[in-house]
This record gives structure tokens, sequence and C-alpha cells, in this order.
């Protein structure tokens, strides 16, 4: 942190339960060089990774499907939601963590995989970063059917889906997660399938 137009007063914990919420009391140098005292709340979930995991020869994607409290919410009836394979962090690095998850998540054993970027997925609140992965995958890389771990809740429904139905399920609204909105139009722009 070294933004000289920055200085914070105080951070406050709000909430330290899954992960951690705080109250940021600082303040803001604008254009006109005036201060301003502001407040935010930011929430840290740590950071993730993502990775679409596409079959050229079959002109498929790997996408899972499985059930989000928080989209429940806020109108989402059924509270599904098909997302390309994800997970925090935690300790390891995005790599190792994305290889694990793909495995954990839908049963594929990649050995490695194309960082093409990394993004705040919702600054005005989150700290978190994603980092965004591609693999090609073949059908003799499942080595398992995948669906998650018991122990960490999840229940998980891998989809091996037609790379175009996949990106039409963005328009009719079947896909509503930013992470494979991005990654989907990633593959259709650099024309992966």
């Amino acid at each position: 942190m070294s933004n000289p137009k920055v200085k914070i007063k105080n951070i406050k914990n709000l909430s330290n339960d899954w992960y951690t919420l705080d109250k940021v009391n600082f303040e803001y140098q604008t254009k006109n060089g005036e201060w301003q005292n502001q407040n935010r709340e930011s929430y840290n979930r740590g950071d993730g990774a993502a990775i679409l995991l596409y079959n050229s020869t079959k002109k498929t994607v790997i996408l899972t499907k499985q059930f989000r409290m928080p989209t429940y919410l806020n109108e989402n009836t059924n509270g599904m939601m098909i997302e390309v394979c994800a997970g925090l962090l935690d300790k390891n690095n995005p790599l190792t963590c994305i290889i694990n998850e793909a495995e954990e998540e839908t049963g594929f054993k990649i050995t490695t995989a194309k960082k093409i970027f990394q993004l705040y997925s919702s600054p005005g609140a989150v700290t978190e970063i994603i980092h965004y992965f591609i693999s090609e995958v073949s059908d003799e890389m499942k080595i398992h059917k995948g669906g998650g771990l018991a122990s960490e809740t999840e229940e998980i429904e891998v989809l091996e889906l037609d790379f175009n139905i996949a990106f039409s399920m963005i328009l009719t609204g079947e896909i509503q997660d930013a992470k494979t909105v991005i990654l989907l139009q990633y593959a259709k722009i650099n024309n992966l399938l």
C-alpha cells in the first residue's frame, strides 16, 4: 500500500467467521487536493483460481453445476449455478490450486495449465483476485467421476457440453457466473474450439 492519496485511519473487524469482513475508515485526496473522509467495507475471502477445461477434438467444454446459496438469496430460484472449475488458493500457488481443483471437481487429471490473466472479481467490496487458466483435456485424462470433496460439503455435477451450446447458454441466462462467461468468451475470441 503506497498510494500517497490514501491515508488509512482505522480498520475495524466486523466479522471473522468463514471469511473476514472489515470496515475501513480512510482519507482520500481528490483531484482538487481536498481530503475526503470515507468508510468502506472490505470482504476478504482469499484469492482463487478458475479454469476452462476443453476438448478440442470433441469441441466440448467441461463445466460444473452446484448449489450457491448467495444466488439463491438473490433471484436464482433453485440456487444452482453452471460454472467453470474453480477454487480458493488456500496455501497453494494458483497453478497447484487449479490442478488439484480440476481433479477433485471434474475427475480430469491435468499436469499443467496455461495462465491467461488475473482479475479482481468485484473490486468495490471484495479483495479477491481470480487467476484464470485454460487447459486442453482428452477422455483418457478422466480418472474418476469428479464431484468435489464431501469434506468440503461439495456436491458437484460434472457437465461436458458442446462449446457452441455452452456459449449460447450465456444469452439464455442458463450461465450467469462471471468467471465462466469470461473464460467462454476468451475461448471464442481465441478460437480454442
